[in-house]
């Protein structure tokens, strides 16, 4: 059992870390792949979780020469994860911490996801009422591994960085919550938490 007594805050990355939604996510992309004509590769686009779509988009441009239009590819990305949300499920270890601490602490969800797409999936699992805070893609101009997203989360529920604890399962999410000198706590591929100091 994590011992999380020192934080007044926890905040949660919410694809891959409450949602085991990055198997979705890389469908999604495979999709949009086919229909905008660029390569698929599952490996480097799962590396950029955490990522709003728009900027993965202009990152495919850069490293394949290519001017896909970022709205137009991220719209059918999104379109086709909206047809397959409902099927991913949550991931235990976070979601039982998020019983755990609901109404005991303050509780944020900082997402690179749209708004819109975060409070879907979050009211498709029910859990949506758990959250003091939402911070998403649309609340901020500069977005992971650019500690903005988490800071903000812990300017809205009024706590120092230092009082909270980052849940995450990506590479751009750690460096976040590091630049951000917070906690972080690592949910592995299994769904595992590692606890790591800031």
């Amino acid at each position: 059992m994590l011992d999380l007594s020192e934080y007044k805050a926890l905040i949660f990355d919410l694809d891959g870390t409450l949602v085991n939604s990055m198997p979705a996510h890389l469908e999604a992309w495979q999709h949009a792949s086919q229909i905008h004509h660029f390569p698929f590769d599952k490996t480097w686009l799962g590396s950029k979780g955490g990522m709003p779509s728009r900027n993965i988009v202009k990152l495919i441009n850069d490293r394949y020469e290519l001017t896909l239009d970022p709205e137009q590819v991220s719209q059918t990305k999104a379109q086709h994860f909206a047809t397959i949300r409902d099927h991913c499920e949550l991931i235990p270890a976070t979601a039982k911490l998020l019983c755990d601490y609901y109404n005991k602490k303050k509780i944020a969800i900082g997402t690179g996801s749209q708004r819109e797409n975060a409070l879907k999936l979050l009211q498709g699992k029910s859990i949506e009422h758990c959250f003091d805070v939402l911070i998403s893609a649309n609340d901020v101009s500069e977005h992971k591994p650019h500690p903005a997203t988490f800071l903000a989360a812990a300017k809205a529920l009024g706590v120092s960085p230092k009082q909270c604890v980052v849940f995450e399962d990506a590479e751009l999410g750690f460096e976040a919550a590091h630049r951000a000198g917070m906690a972080l706590i690592k949910v592995d591929k299994n769904g595992q938490l590692q606890s790591e100091n800031a």
